[in-house]
């Protein structure tokens, strides 16, 4: 997947745009206020910027060298500092407990290695640390705006609840929304959203 990514970063043109995931904009005042945060499959950094623009201690990762090109150029026209890692979660030395939130947007891991991420991912959230998910739903298979084409990478509620079996959810919820997030996403779409809280 490295090179596929590799691949869409490469242009000059960031694939879903600089503007932050509106989800997050409105979720954003969930997170402890300046708090550690993790982003993980953070791509081209848009919404990691976004958050250290708004005071928070931003870690992200990514397995795409071409996507930590894009952020730490955003990062830098906007003055300000990410710490992005290039790599799998495994190698990258994060500390367990560390962090007070975590944002997953369309972070779509194989289904292979999806549940592990997720819990290992939960163990590195403090207590009452807070998690922001949105990812494509299985029935963004019906919509022409992006996404992966494979349903075992896409999610359902039911899913969700199952992996990650550590937060208390405020909500767990399937929406159709309006995307306008760059080239690569566009019109109308499926997903489900969460926020929430390690137990």
């Amino acid at each position: 997947m490295s090179d596929f990514w590799n691949e869409r970063y490469a242009k000059n043109e960031y694939a879903y745009g600089i503007q932050p995931n509106q989800f997050l904009v409105e979720s954003i005042s969930k997170l402890p206020k300046n708090g550690k945060i993790l982003f993980p499959a953070e791509g081209e950094g848009r919404n990691a910027v976004f958050a250290a623009k708004n005071g928070f201690e931003v870690f992200a990762f990514d397995t795409s060298n071409e996507g930590k090109k894009k952020a730490d150029k955003l990062a830098d026209d906007n003055n300000i500092k990410i710490d992005y890692r290039v790599g799998i979660l495994d190698n990258l030395n994060f500390t367990a407990a560390s962090f007070d939130g975590v944002v997953f947007i369309y972070s779509h891991f194989p289904k292979a290695i999806r549940a592990t991420i997720h819990q290992q991912i939960e163990q590195l959230l403090k207590p009452n640390g807070v998690i922001i998910f949105e990812a494509f739903s299985k029935e963004q298979l019906q919509y022409p705006s992006g996404g992966p084409k494979n349903i075992e990478m896409l999610f359902s509620e039911e899913e969700v609840t199952e992996q990650f079996q550590n937060i208390e959810f405020d909500f767990v919820k399937t929406e159709i929304i309006e995307l306008s997030e760059g080239p690569f996403h566009q019109g109308k779409g499926s997903v489900v959203r969460f926020t929430g809280k390690k137990k």
